[in-house]
């Protein structure tokens, strides 16, 4: 892997739900070629067919890993189709994903990315079978993440390097001095709306307001903060704005879901 040393780690990240084999077949492919890959599942219950979430997740948790871990990620609405493939090296750490805008965060934000799109024609020396058009998770994305997590393949060997990658599909937030507009990217189990807006970002405000569904939302600290019913705003411990509802579920309070837009004022509007 490009000078780095290798972990042995490999994280899952896909829309497969529980339901089923498909996670289970994947890393006994992986384990199958590297039995001692380390495989941890970073989440399976991405909303199907939304990328943005699992880009979100994996851009956000990745450096909670050791370096020289590979980050399996797949949530594919065009699998079979001639969308690539993309196995890119950042901050220490590889990434596989389709070229849907999955890894568009992440990238864009990376310092000096080292982007490849996957050749297919490259991967005879690794004895693949014919991919099924519907299960690539399984027939190329496996055996391809064992190999670069077991330090035996290196990327430019079965891949090309490309400045050009799908966007994202979601805008990144929009800043201006008292403002701050982004949107839920998801909804955790307990009802909490995640957003993609940096808590970083509001670190000039003195008064920073949340603004959802026509409520205006004061920033806590923490959930414990507010009265039981109440809901809350508060920088989550990925670093991003959450807006919560004490001892209940803010989305089911508020009717938002994702993709509902938020905003951020320094100070209530009146």
């Amino acid at each position: 892997m490009s000078g780095m040393q290798p972990s042995r780690v490999i994280t899952i990240t896909t829309d497969f739900g529980h339901k089923g084999p498909f996670a289970a077949v994947m890393k006994g492919v992986i384990l199958s070629r590297y039995p001692d890959a380390r495989i941890i599942d970073l989440a399976h219950d991405i909303p199907a067919q939304w990328p943005p979430e699992a880009g979100f997740w994996v851009s956000r948790s990745y450096p909670w890993f050791p370096a020289g871990s590979v980050h399996l990620a797949i949530v594919d609405p065009g699998v079979g189709t001639e969308r690539d493939i993309l196995i890119a090296e950042c901050a220490g750490h590889l990434f596989m994903a389709p070229d849907n805008g999955l890894l568009a965060q992440l990238l864009d934000s990376c310092v000096d990315p080292q982007v490849f799109k996957l050749d297919m024609n490259r991967l005879d020396t690794l004895n693949l079978p014919a991919p099924s058009a519907t299960f690539q998770g399984r027939d190329i994305f496996a055996p391809v993440a064992a190999e670069l997590a077991a330090g035996r393949l290196r990327i430019q060997d079965i891949a090309t390097r490309t400045g050009d990658w799908t966007p994202g599909w979601i805008d990144e937030p929009v800043v201006t001095a008292s403002r701050i507009t982004g949107v839920v990217i998801t909804i955790d189990t307990f009802g909490n709306l995640i957003s993609n807006i940096d808590g970083k970002l509001l670190d000039a405000f003195t008064e920073p307001v949340a603004d959802i569904a026509g409520h205006q939302i004061p920033m806590r600290t923490t959930y414990g903060r507010a009265q039981p019913g109440d809901y809350l705003a508060l920088i989550n411990s990925f670093g991003v704005v959450e807006i919560a509802r004490a001892e209940g579920s803010a989305a089911d309070g508020l009717g938002s879901a994702r993709g509902a837009p938020l905003i951020i004022r320094d100070g209530y509007e009146t």
